[in-house]
């Protein structure tokens, strides 16, 4: 018996292909012709920095068992064809790759794969392991593909979730979704933890915005739980089909920790620690952004609209705050960010005029002339303020961005174990005396 392991990769156009729905049309290709693909496909999703890049940049595996080498060529000529046939070449953003291994999955591929997902790689990079490890490598026009399909079928998934993909008939690609709402919620609800990033407030979050075939998406632990939530979930469409993906959603391993920041590269994905530099500031558009520093460097990191009032967390970082940031390096060089771990926290004060004996607040009496109380008249010849600590609402933990803004790679605190501490978002002083601030903090 032989195990075929198959990669696919760069499927995307604008008309609305993707490379799961090919998949999916392809699995049950084989199976109709009496061919037993093993376990779940999977779904990798690749680095999210990456500059050319799908629009959730992921590519698909499955490995399909045959008897024979005459099978093996059969299975391979189905799914060229149905690549062919499908993955609408004539877009210019559409470049698949197909990649087909028989061997054992060695050191050199798990390595290539989680480079493909964390960092920057080239199709010559791919093509020369490929060569290396006796894989049959198919590239369509510019053939980008072959990258995530070989690091598909490579990468190890020590932690994994599944996610569920329902798509809709041809003819009503591109027309308004008909989801009911109050069934996704209900569905999160019923569900609890088991699934992740249904529903946001009125954000349906299992819905895509792009005129692809997808219906609805969910995610969660288990198949088993997947297809409980479906059946909660109504629509009023045809389902075409659907299918349950083994996936690195949500599993952080797109992350590598930098030990420092002079040593991350731009379109990287880290985990770093360090200093706050300076306070936080917002630009048009309502961006927020903040400097972190350590011995060897410093880096700005941004928090952005979509985001939400995650700015709001971030607005509340002073200079000496220690944190931790995850997230990656976009093309600007600013580091994206996806969740904070606040460390600890700088003491922050302000400077007041003293309090007299009496019980009144002193006015200074002049330039180097000390304080005198309005009340009593009583003097006092120093001149210095005195400082008085400022309770912060921030607390030490961990924070992360909404449902609606979140990548498909972040892990959710909720499957890390761990739950952000209570913040109520208040102007703080921190805030309000805050030079670097171009823009009012209510407006966010």
């Amino acid at each position: 018996m032989y195990r075929l392991h198959v990669g696919i990769d760069d499927t995307d156009s604008p008309e609305g292909m993707c490379t799961t729905y090919i998949s999916c049309v392809i699995i049950q290709e084989l199976k109709s012709c009496g061919f037993s693909p093993e376990g779940y496909p999977r779904l990798i999703r690749l680095n999210p920095f990456a500059p050319h890049k799908t629009r959730g940049n992921g590519a698909v595996t499955f490995t399909v068992l045959a008897e024979s080498p005459e099978d093996i060529n059969t299975i391979k000529g189905i799914v060229l064809q149905v690549v062919a046939e499908l993955a609408e070449l004539d877009s210019e953003r559409t470049n698949p790759g197909v990649v087909f291994h028989t061997g054992e999955i060695t050191d050199e591929m798990r390595e290539f794969a989680l480079s493909a997902i964390r960092l920057i790689l080239r199709i010559e990079d791919a093509r020369r392991l490929a060569e290396k490890v006796g894989a049959e490598v198919h590239g369509f026009k510019k053939g980008r593909g072959i990258i995530g399909a070989l690091a598909a079928i490579g990468c190890p998934l020590d932690d994994s979730t599944y996610e569920l993909l329902t798509y809709r008939v041809p003819e009503n690609y591109g027309k308004p979704r008909r989801i009911d709402p109050e069934s996704v919620a209900r569905m999160d609800e019923a569900t609890g933890t088991e699934t992740f990033d249904n529903i946001d407030g009125d954000y349906i979050a299992i819905e895509p915005h792009t005129p692809c075939p997808i219906l609805y998406g969910i995610r969660g632990e288990s198949p088993e739980v997947l297809l409980r939530a479906m059946e909660m979930v109504c629509v009023d469409e045809e389902i075409e089909r659907h299918c349950i993906f083994e996936t690195n959603q949500h599993t952080d391993q797109h992350i590598q920790d930098a030990v420092r920041i002079a040593d991350m590269e731009t379109f990287g994905c880290y985990r770093v620690r360090g200093e706050v530099v300076d306070g936080p500031r917002v630009i048009e558009g309502g961006h927020v952004f903040f400097t972190l520093g350590d011995e060897s460097g410093q880096i700005e990191c941004g928090a952005y609209e979509p985001t939400k009032d995650f700015r709001k967390i971030i607005l509340e970082l002073i200079p000496g705050d220690v944190v931790t940031v995850y997230g990656g390096i976009g093309a600007q060089g600013t580091l994206n960010i996806e969740k904070i771990h606040i460390e600890s926290l700088a003491d922050l004060y302000v400077e007041e005029n003293p309090i007299c004996t009496c019980g009144k607040r002193m006015k200074s009496a002049g330039r180097n002339k000390g304080f005198k109380c309005p009340s009593c008249g009583r003097r006092l010849r120093s001149s210095e303020k005195v400082r008085r600590a400022i309770e912060r609402p921030l607390t030490g933990g961990y924070y992360e961005v909404p449902t609606c803004a979140r990548r498909h790679l972040s892990k959710q605190l909720v499957r890390m174990g761990i739950s952000s501490p209570p913040f109520e978002a208040t102007e703080s002083s921190s805030t309000r005396q805050s030079a670097h601030f171009n823009k009012k903090w209510e407006d966010l």
